[in-house]
Order: structure tokens, then C-alpha cells, then sequence
């Protein structure tokens, strides 16, 4: 399993990637058929590209609004990754639509600018979609939890399980831990598994106390094993399991509250 692109140190989610490719492909495609048509097209594909992201994340912060009520600033910070991108295109043409009456010239180059975007998009999601379904099952690995007590990954099937990969050192790992906490207390139905990267107990340990989050299921890899068996090396990584234990969903990247109930709603009924 691999949902990401590796360069170095540096590790691109396929979901970025994507829309890069996306926005690449409708300015190109615009801009070709612009100076075929002899017009200047590219601010209006600027504000349509604005507008539909605009619209795509409000579209998310409304359908999670009481997460965001709790942590109103957290609307600006798209580090979390939540969008609603049907609801970003759906504006993005009526915007476009609007303009074809506005500005005739632009009307085919701009057509064809948003058609290879959503097509590109679209057909990429649905790659995407069914990359997690790859037969992988949450895998018997046996790690020491932070009391000491021998503990295998194996053991948590039976009920939806959340594995976070973090560590100390990471910022978005240290960001997004009280969400996880908080999610841990208020959702028994789910096993939240914390295996931490590499790091002595004894740090760990004082780092959690330092911060009042008292995590059930802290498990310390040493070895860095889930990350060889999981085929990832970035941190944080989240990834969600049925409750017979098959991988539903993978998150590379810093998770709001939002975005964690997100991913909860495809893991449980």
C-alpha cells in the first residue's frame, strides 16, 4: 500500500498530486485555446479556480459545522485537507456559465479549459478511490505497549479500528493528537491504536503527561515495522480499518476534527 509519492524527504499525497495535475491541465487547455481565439483567458480561469475552491471548502465546513463550531479558526486551515469537490466544480461552471454570456470570446476556450479539468479530476478520484481496497488486512504485528505489556496489532479486530502512526518530533503529529484523544473518548464503538515511531517509552511517556492526554493504546515501534509494513514513511499517517479488519481508508497528513469524522463515517455504520 502506497498513497503517496516519495522525492527525497519529501512526500506527495496522489490526492495532491492530482489536483495539481488537475489546475495544470485547465490552464494549459485555457490558455491554448485563448490565444487560438486571440483572448486573454487566464484571470478568468484564476477566479473560477478561486471560486470552486471557495465554495468546495465552505461546502465542507457547513456538512461538519459542529466540529468547526467548537474551533471556528480552525475553517481557515485547509492543512486538514477538507473539501467537498462536487460542490467546488458545480460552482466553478456556474461561474463559468455566467461568464459565457459576459464574455463571448472566451466562451470555447473556457468550456474546454473546465471540461479537461473535471474530467482529469474525476477519473484520478476514481483511481483513487479504489486504491485502499488492495485485500490489506490490519497485520499481527507485535509491538510493546507504553506500560510495557507485549501487544499485537491483530488483537483489535472485531470492531472498526483507527491506527495513527506519529511521534513526538512531528508538528502535524503533535497538532492533531488532542483530536484523536478526544475522538478516543467519545467513540467506544472504535479501537483509536497510537504506535508511535521509533522513540524510548520514557519520552513518550513524559511528552503525553506534559499535555494531559491520557491515550489508551500507545504502542512503541522501535523498529519502525508498521511503517515497512504499511509501505509509508510519512508522518502523521492515519489508516482505518473494518471491523473484520480490512483497510477502508488512508490519511497522510494532519487531520482536523472534521476530517477525522469524515474518515469515521465510511469506517462505521
Amino acid at each position: 500500500m502506497n498513497n503517496a509519492l516519495a522525492v527525497g524527504p519529501l512526500v506527495l499525497p496522489y490526492s495532491m498530486l492530482l489536483a495539481l495535475a488537475s489546475v495544470a491541465l485547465m490552464f494549459y487547455v485555457g490558455n491554448r485555446g485563448g490565444r487560438k481565439a486571440g483572448v486573454e483567458i487566464e484571470p478568468v480561469l484564476w477566479h473560477t479556480l478561486l471560486l470552486g475552491l471557495v465554495v468546495a471548502r465552505l461546502a465542507f465546513v457547513w456538512e461538519f459545522r459542529s466540529a468547526y463550531w467548537a474551533s471556528p479558526l480552525d475553517v481557515v486551515d485547509i492543512r486538514d485537507g477538507g473539501w467537498n469537490p462536487t460542490a467546488g466544480f458545480v460552482a466553478a461552471w456556474l461561474f463559468a456559465l455566467s461568464r459565457h454570456k459576459q464574455l463571448p470570446a472566451v466562451k470555447k476556450a473556457l468550456r474546454a479549459a473546465l471540461l479537461t479539468g473535471t474530467v482529469v479530476w474525476s477519473a484520478g478520484a476514481a483511481v483513487l478511490s479504489v486504491r485502499p481496497d488492495t485485500g490489506q488486512e490490519l497485520p499481527a504485528l507485535a509491538f510493546t505497549s507504553l506500560e510495557g505489556r507485549p501487544t499485537n496489532l491483530g488483537e483489535f479486530r472485531g470492531r472498526p479500528t483507527v491506527v495513527n502512526l506519529w511521534a513526538t518530533w512531528c508538528p502535524p503529529c503533535v497538532r492533531e493528537m488532542p483530536v484523536l484523544h478526544q475522538a478516543q473518548v467519545d467513540r467506544r464503538d472504535v479501537n483509536f491504536v497510537f504506535v508511535n515511531q521509533g522513540e524510548p517509552a520514557d519520552r513518550v511517556r513524559a511528552w503525553l503527561q506534559a499535555r494531559q492526554l491520557a491515550l489508551l493504546n500507545v504502542l512503541m515501534d522501535t523498529n519502525l515495522q508498521a511503517g515497512a509494513a504499511f509501505k509509508q514513511r510519512a508522518l502523521p499517517m492515519t489508516l482505518l480499518f473494518d471491523a473484520r479488519g480490512r483497510l477502508v481508508s488512508v490519511r497522510i497528513g494532519e487531520l482536523s476534527a472534521a476530517t477525522l469524522n469524515e474518515r469515521l463515517q465510511g469506517l462505521t455504520p
